[in-house]
């Protein structure tokens, strides 16, 4: 392992070569976001003289633990300190004008970092890619919006952090007119965000889209209202909230959730109530002018190519590892889906997508459709041009009933299946890896990634046992949809 130096705006950065990759960690884009600069837009960093060691991974952004079952399937680095806007940096270590991608975790807006072992970029460094992974604002510091001040935080991050990209990433090899954005869950939603803000315009190329789509945005309405309801757990008013530790917003997200899943009233939450997610991006008519699946429905994203998809059991992840699966009744499941205002025979089409799965499995499907698989599909015929995927191979822990949950494609995207062993089991395909890995190394190298876009035909990419393409699969359960999601 030898040592080597990049020059930012902000000072030049010591990293390591090993294996033919370089390797910059914990490098600081913007100022902390503490002290003067809480509940503010992000603000330039500072700069440093000298040289500043990358060497480490910089701190994670205040978040509450994952319920102890998803703690087993996903684990979460904890690293304190407050300059917590920072990025990674994997480049091939001779690289001049690569292509470029820019990962956004996931973690519903509230917990993740860039610190997690699955997210190493070494493999995408192995393969020509420059690859950048990004820390933003989570829960109330990046997601709040107090009275009178800005919204999107979290997100105006998430802008700062690209164009630290197109500023500097020709001083790690690559090229800032070749970014593709990637997100997986809420950094997917970020990216759906993105693909709709002025702000962001122009700072990437392509997108892609893991598990999350355009549809999650609140109103300020809604927003208020959370505020509202953030300030009564503290004791408070809202315009006092940004004199609150962040430790305690989070301590107060963590019981409003709970009483958000329990009694899911929408004229307590507003549109919270139907998304069970107490911060997402907010329509503020400004750093965000319409709901993003809106605003690319009307053009916003012309100029960008997208790539999105799902897996196929995304919802198995909550009602497995949350333990919910004995409790699904066939009364309970039907009930569910009759408030959806699904047509009439919709129960019965879906079972005949799962022949004898058990109610919870069936209300899983219906769940993924309408949390996950109908907004992709949303998004791809608002774009109009875009490739859509399933991931389709099962993961193999907790006793192999995770089926192909929510986050099982990551380690598969990363190519990074050794750090994913709880989640997939010590077996996971590596020619599967291989395949999806190299299709995003495809997109974002600038061709097709191996499939045709998703037009009339519907064509959608299967990465699974067999990695096969098919026209408009599940169609029947896609068209109870129409005029609902």
């Amino acid at each position: 392992m030898t040592s080597i130096e990049a020059t930012t705006i902000s000072g030049t950065v010591r990293g390591t070569v090993e294996g033919g990759v370089a390797r910059f960690l914990g490098i600081p884009y913007a100022a902390a976001p503490f002290g003067e600069h809480r509940f503010r837009p992000t603000q330039p960093h500072p700069g440093w003289s000298g040289v500043r060691d990358a060497l480490q991974l910089g701190a994670t952004a205040p978040a509450g633990p994952y319920p102890p079952v998803f703690r087993d399937v996903l684990p979460e680095p904890v690293i304190p300190g407050d300059e917590i806007l920072t990025v990674n940096v994997w480049a091939p270590a001779d690289a001049s004008g690569a292509p470029v991608m820019v990962f956004i975790h996931g973690g519903a807006f509230v917990n993740g970092s860039n610190a997690v072992p699955v997210y190493d970029g070494t493999a995408f460094a192995r393969d020509g890619i420059v690859l950048v992974s990004v820390n933003y604002r989570l829960g109330a510091e990046g997601f709040l919006k107090l009275p009178g001040g800005p919204a999107n935080l979290g997100i105006l991050d998430q802008v700062a952090a690209l164009t630290w990209v197109r500023d500097n990433i020709a001083a790690f090899g690559g090229d800032p007119g070749r970014v593709t954005v990637f997100g997986e869950s809420a950094g997917a939603m970020s990216v759906g965000t993105l693909l709709a803000m002025p702000a962001a315009e122009g700072l990437f190329q392509r997108a892609i889209l893991q598990s999350g789509a355009a549809h999650n945005a609140y109103s300020v309405e809604t927003a208020e209202k959370i505020a509202t309801l953030v300030a009564a757990q503290v004791g408070l008013a809202p315009a006092e909230l940004g004199q609150v530790p962040p430790e305690r917003l989070v301590r107060a997200h963590t019981e409003l959730l709970k009483e958000l899943r329990a009694r899911p009233d929408p004229v307590k939450f507003g549109e919270a109530a139907a998304g069970a997610l107490v911060y997402v991006p907010i329509v503020d008519g400004e750093s965000l002018p319409g709901r993003p699946i809106d605003r690319i429905a009307a053009g916003s994203a012309t100029d960008v190519e997208v790539l999105i998809g799902t897996t196929r059991d995304e919802v198995h992840l909550f009602t497995v590892a949350g333990g919910m699966t004995e409790f699904v009744t066939d009364a309970a499941m039907t009930g569910f889906v009759g408030m959806l205002g699904l047509p009439d025979g919709a129960v019965d089409r879906y079972r005949a997508g799962r022949p004898g799965g058990a109610p919870w499995e069936v209300l899983s499907d219906v769940m993924t459709d309408q949390m996950f698989r109908i907004p992709a599909i949303r998004l791809a015929e608002a774009h109009g041009r875009a490739w859509v995927y399933e991931f389709d191979w099962p993961a193999q822990g907790l006793d192999g009933r995770l089926g192909a949950c929510h986050a099982v494609e990551l380690p598969f995207v990363f190519d990074t299946l050794a750090a994913a062993e709880a989640m997939n089991g010590p077996d996971a395909p590596q020619e599967l890896a291989d395949t999806v890995h190299g299709a995003w190394v495809a997109f974002a190298s600038g061709r097709d990634p191996g499939w045709a876009r998703y037009g009339d035909a519907r064509t959608v990419r299967t990465f699974g046992a067999a990695t096969e393409t098919a026209d408009d699969p599940r169609g029947a359960t896609r068209e109870l949809w129409a005029g609902v999601r």
